[in-house]
């Protein structure tokens, strides 16, 4: 009878001290990198948050961080990686859109491959944006790409709602500044980690491994 040598496969989390061993050692590692965005270089404590969020939402670390930003101190991600994520986790076709006749609003929509459903998202228009006020901020992308805007709404509208594992609950960047910014300039910005946050990662470790 062969013997069958298995490699135990460890993943990023917070389940076991082999999980949490192992993150605490792979965001040393991209904490170290200068290939890094800044906000994670020599932080562990955001490498750790950016190997968890990248585990649950499937994707690769790298791109997380590429795209994880903090406005106003509330985390959110580029439209377009929710847009990416959405396209390759394999349980709908690509987002595509639906315009009305002058292309002043527009939905998203995509086919569910389980059912072959075809599912629609709102639609969103420029007299939404302007009623909202989303439009009228000065420096707003929504005057001067506002299809590129529309698109934009129309997806992470759409994602929410049929996929909001997806987005983990978090606002795009550009939802962020269009509903809580009054000024000329977006401060997007990571928030650095505290004291108390590393010192809470190092009690948490702690814990696993006593427990």
């Amino acid at each position: 009878m062969s013997e069958t040598n298995e490699l135990a496969i460890i993943e990023t989390g917070f389940n076991n001290v082999q999980s949490f061993e192992f993150t605490q050692r792979a965001a040393s590692l991209l904490s170290k990198s200068t290939l890094v965005p800044k906000e994670f270089q020599g932080n562990l404590p955001n490498c750790v948050i950016a190997l968890n969020m990248a585990s649950r939402m499937n994707s690769d670390p790298l791109m997380v961080m590429q795209n994880l930003y903090i406005v106003h101190g509330r985390p959110s991600f580029s439209s377009q990686f929710l847009i990416s994520t959405f396209n390759s986790c394999g349980r709908f076709s690509a987002l595509r859109y639906e315009w009305n006749g002058d292309r002043t609003s527009c939905r998203a929509w995509a086919i569910e491959k389980a059912t072959g459903e075809k599912l629609e998202g709102s639609w969103i228009s420029m007299d939404m944006a302007k009623k909202e006020g989303w439009s009228t901020k000065s420096g707003s992308k929504w005057q001067t790409m506002p299809e590129q805007m529309l698109m934009y709404r129309a997806a992470s509208f759409f994602v929410r709602t049929y996929a909001p594992e997806l987005a983990m609950g978090m606002s795009t960047t550009e939802e962020i500044y269009d509903t809580t910014y009054q000024g000329d300039f977006v401060d997007v910005t990571p928030v650095p980690a505290t004291s108390l946050e590393a010192e809470f990662f190092q009690e948490a470790g702690d814990a696993v491994k006593e427990g």
